[in-house]
């Protein structure tokens, strides 16, 4: 299912990973909404998720086994992944003192499958961020204990954008410890309404969740307030590139609406997140690249799921306005500052 299109060196920073084995937290807490896996649903060892009795959604093996994942990354010539979990396990709508036992489990599962493959993965944390001072004392945690540098969160926590003053604590803290917040978006609006059909939850809902993300970090004034503050945003930035100029122009001629918390630009922020590599297109690479900058995308590919990109490094290699030193930036070197990774800890060697 997946492969490469050359040998080049890659460090994929978008892939997730389940744990085999997930506690049954409806029991546990005593109310329902949390994923279990059911094994062995066919001959391959794949698995269901299961949510409240009902299918969630297939899983392969890979999902949920690292070593069929790393015999597929060998498959498709990727280095090194930077795995975290699938976001439905975020768990930010349970009780905090929940969410915290939930994060606490996942990142010491994945911290565990990381450790079967030191060179090869690169564990990537959850926090509980429906309570901050937990998210930070699970973050100082997952640095202090668990050697964790980088978290994904999700692109919104329930009602809340990720300008609203209550997380500011929390971009305070990750700025003292350079940690790297991976935003993947979920959660999309309107699953049973006008975006219910065609898959459009995903294929719109997505993108405009990671771009309304983009938007409330820039002109709410946390990279102004926390310049040091590293964030990298899924699938591209979402549909942000395709909308930057629109923003901007809307924040010069309303800025009654749009500068309320931030007298600066968007744009003047550019070049001060990462996004991942994942869209698609070498036009739409293009465009990206204009935005944020050619040192500031990392190649992710969404690993095992479908909508990602399954030829490993395609539209990078292929685009040809990088040179060598560009596609290698993208494809490895940028993750390695991103994440800030010892070179030497990982598998750099060309395969």
């Amino acid at each position: 299912m997946f492969s490469s299109v050359s040998k080049n060196r890659k460090f994929d920073v978008h892939a997730h990973h389940l744990p085999k084995d997930i506690p049954d937290f409806e029991k546990t807490f005593g109310y329902g909404g949390f994923v279990r896996l059911e094994h062995n649903v066919d001959a391959e060892g794949n698995a269901n998720m299961m949510k409240d009795g009902k299918l969630f959604r297939k899983v392969s093996r890979n999902c949920f086994d690292v070593h069929e994942r790393v015999k597929e990354m060998d498959k498709c010539h990727v280095n090194v992944q930077a795995i975290s979990t699938v976001p439905v396990m975020f768990s930010y709508w349970t009780k905090p003192e929940h969410g915290e036992i939930v994060s606490r489990f996942l990142n010491d599962d994945i911290v565990a499958e990381c450790k079967k493959y030191p060179d090869r993965l690169v564990p990537m944390g959850t926090l509980p961020m429906q309570n901050t001072e937990l998210a930070i004392k699970e973050l100082r945690r997952c640095v202090s204990e668990l050697g964790i540098k980088s978290i994904q969160i999700g692109s919104h926590i329930n009602n809340k954008s990720l300008d609203h003053p209550d997380f500011r604590p929390l971009w305070k803290v990750a700025e003292e410890l350079n940690v790297c917040f991976f935003v993947h978006p979920w959660d999309m609006h309107n699953w049973d309404g006008r975006l219910s059909k065609y898959w459009q939850p995903w294929l719109v809902g997505m993108p405009a969740e990671t771009s309304q993300a983009i938007c409330s970090i820039l002109m709410g004034g946390v990279l102004q307030e926390h310049p040091r503050l590293k964030l990298c945003f899924a699938h591209g930035g979402g549909s942000y590139p395709a909308i930057h100029a629109r923003v901007a122009h809307g924040f010069r001629v309303r800025p009654d609406l749009c500068a309320t918390d931030c007298k600066v630009n968007p744009s003047e922020f550019h070049g001060k997140f990462w996004t991942d590599s994942l869209v698609h297109d070498p036009e739409c690479l293009r465009l990206l690249a204009s935005v944020v900058g050619k040192n500031r995308i990392c190649l992710g590919t969404d690993y095992p799921f479908p909508l990602g990109e399954l030829e490993v490094g395609k539209v990078v290699e292929t685009y040809e306005d990088f040179s060598a030193q560009d596609k290698d930036n993208v494809l490895w070197k940028n993750a390695i500052e991103m994440l800030d990774i010892d070179e030497s800890t990982v598998k750099s060697a060309n395969f």
